[in-house]
């Protein structure tokens, strides 16, 4: 089996190499082809240092997927850009690569029959009153990141309703773990309390999110890739709903810091007050279940920060 992996030296994308080259590798003797353009999030130093090839590239390069899809028989796309805050202030990038880049990545697994997973997000819902959205629900994006990430499904989805593209889509809840770029509120946090500066908190921290481990989030991908219906959208949910203030006490009691290292800031625009998914069908078609409980795992991605502030002290890697 070859997979071509897009993405691969982002935050999810470099765990998922990991576990499939692992010792527990749900899928042993695998080949794998890491994409990736090795911009601010993705280093080649969140990868193994050998067991894959390697390809730095844009993903909206047609005649580069072109190639690298006619060598493969299956491409995860993880690649996309992802921080809510970027997408506000300049929404272009979030178009070409989410929407643009995945419909190269989709022309180009058509040309050559091949499977597609398309790794999107639990935002495409946008804010959830109450109860929980099953895959039929329909997208309601609050910013032009969920929008782009929405996009990019109904063009995978369409792709497989015309032409009978081979493509399954999961939906994941926020992630977190070790060798997350430190923009989002878990390293960003970490980070600055480690530095003894205070967090910015945004409003009044009542924002409501479900947390995965990315462990369980890549083992969820790889099932979908292996046994996923085609055409099928898979909602996967760590099962821990807190707000960014409870989130927030979290941190700060694991770093031994107080209520005055936190900065309530002004809200950002368009802000989702909670989201939630119902992730009936991967655990009854697909048997999936998280495993990591989320205090341990929290403790060890803190942990793991705290013992490599080489990784985020550093400047966005270039090479």
């Amino acid at each position: 089996m070859r997979i071509l992996v897009t993405g691969g030296a982002g935050f999810i994308g470099s765990h998922y190499v990991r576990t499939l080259l692992g010792p527990d590798s749900p899928a042993p003797g695998v080949e794998l082809t890491v994409l990736d353009a090795l911009t601010y999030a993705g280093r080649r130093a969140n990868l193994p240092a050998s067991g894959f090839t390697f390809v730095r590239g844009d993903v909206c390069d047609a005649r580069l997927l072109d190639e690298l899809a006619a060598g493969h028989d299956h491409l995860v796309h993880f690649a996309a850009e992802s921080h809510v805050d970027r997408s506000i202030e300049d929404a272009a990038a979030f178009i070409r690569t989410n929407v643009l880049g995945t419909q190269t990545v989709l022309d180009a697994a058509l040309r050559h029959g091949r499977r597609v997973v398309l790794v999107s997000t639990d935002e495409v819902y946008g804010s959830v009153a109450a109860g929980a959205c099953a895959e039929d629900a329909p997208p309601r994006p609050s910013s032009p990141y969920s929008a782009s990430k929405a996009s990019a499904e109904l063009l995978a989805l369409a792709q497989h309703r015309t032409h009978g593209l081979d493509v399954t889509i999961t939906r994941g809840t926020n992630t977190y773990g070790p060798h997350q770029y430190p923009e989002k509120i878990i390293p960003l946090f970490t980070a600055r309390l480690l530095r003894g500066e205070r967090v910015p908190l945004y409003g009044d921290g009542r924002q409501v999110r479900d947390w995965l481990h990315v462990d369980d989030h890549v083992r969820a991908v790889d099932l979908v890739r292996r046994e996923g219906r085609s055409g099928a959208v898979y909602n996967v949910a760590g099962g821990v709903e807190l707000s960014n203030r409870e989130l927030t006490g979290r941190l700060l009691a694991l770093l031994g810091a107080g209520w005055d290292r936190v900065a309530y800031v002004r809200d950002r625009p368009g802000h989702d007050l909670r989201y939630a998914v119902d992730d009936s069908r991967i655990r009854t078609e697909l048997g999936f279940r998280p495993v990591i409980d989320f205090t341990d795992g929290l403790k060890e991605t803190v942990e793991w920060y705290a013992r490599h502030r080489d990784w985020w002290e550093t400047g966005p890697e270039g090479a």
